[in-house]
């Protein structure tokens, strides 16, 4: 998506609000995990700590949710710490996922008085996949693997990664490769269906995507650590955090408590399966047995 596009469909998206009421609204981009993780962050809120809770979902990309945020018409949502790193903060440093949780928190705190808090338990980098059976006839295991080949090949890729810092430019720059035709962007639910039905040969989908077992794809190996960690972390208002105290503590104990594994599982179940998000959202915080009081 443009940068004029993004502008007109938040204009449209700030047009359309209300003065929100007091209680506590949490937003999402529009992909399958956000809508699972808005989903449980939201069911939580309810039912643990007894807060009312809107739900504002599918606000496109990086860029709308943060601005729904610092425009207080989100209260929260969950980001990656690279994302935050290279779309928001604009930032080239690299580092382990300590190293940039901590430069992420720092620097929402003190241009925006954001509070970033503690990663859920899972890094959901971006992952360029192929085509198992094409993977191993090629003998391609790593990114590095595939520039011989990329010639041959075409990419697909959603809107925000053709122009994000750490996107589409600098993974081609970084590894050497030029395919066959300029990258097919399109919508990121679409990505795994157009490689399946050969439309694309290598995408750019995301390392907890449910799809990536079931469909016999293969994960590239980032070889030249390009990508930077994207632990999902949740990104909290302070005068939220003030009116509802229970939501700190809620977060906090949400903290590491959801691996990669379990992710895939649950966009799996969406995706896959074709489960609605709110019963997978409430299958596993009974089954975290979360539904307790955070105090």
């Amino acid at each position: 998506m443009t940068r004029r596009a993004l502008l007109a469909a938040l204009s449209l998206f700030f047009a359309g609000c209300r003065p929100r009421s007091r209680q506590v609204t949490i937003g999402s981009k529009n992909f399958t995990e956000q809508l699972i993780l808005g989903e449980l962050l939201a069911q939580y809120l309810e039912k643990a700590a007894s807060l009312p809770v809107e739900r504002r979902f599918y606000l496109a990309g990086t860029y709308i949710c943060h601005q729904a945020l610092l425009a207080r018409r989100i209260d929260l949502y969950v980001e990656y710490t690279g994302t935050a790193l290279t779309a928001i903060l604009k930032s080239a440093q690299r580092g382990d996922s300590q190293a940039v949780y901590q430069a992420v928190k720092s620097e929402y705190q003190r241009r925006w008085r954001l509070e970033v808090m503690p990663p859920l338990g899972f890094n959901n980098s971006f992952a360029i996949v192929m085509r198992g059976p094409e993977a191993r006839q090629m003998n391609v295991k790593t990114l590095s693997d595939v520039a011989p080949h990329a010639p041959q090949l075409r990419m697909g890729i959603g809107y925000e990664f053709l122009e994000r810092e750490d996107g589409y430019p600098g993974l081609v720059a970084a590894y050497g490769l030029r395919f066959a035709e300029a990258p097919r962007v399109m919508d990121l639910g679409l990505l795994y269906r157009a490689l399946e039905n050969r439309q694309v040969d290598v995408v750019a989908g995301s390392n907890t995507d449910g799809l990536i077992a079931a469909l016999d794809l293969v994960v590239l190996q980032d070889d030249r650590r390009y990508f930077p960690p994207y632990d999902a972390v949740p990104i909290v208002r302070p005068e939220t955090l003030q009116l509802f105290p229970p939501i700190k503590r809620c977060l906090q104990g949400m903290a590491g408590q959801i691996t990669a594994e379990e992710m895939r599982r649950l966009n799996y179940a969406v995706d896959g399966r074709k489960v609605d998000p709110v019963t997978v959202a409430r299958e596993f915080l009974e089954k975290k047995q979360y539904f307790q009081s955070p105090a």
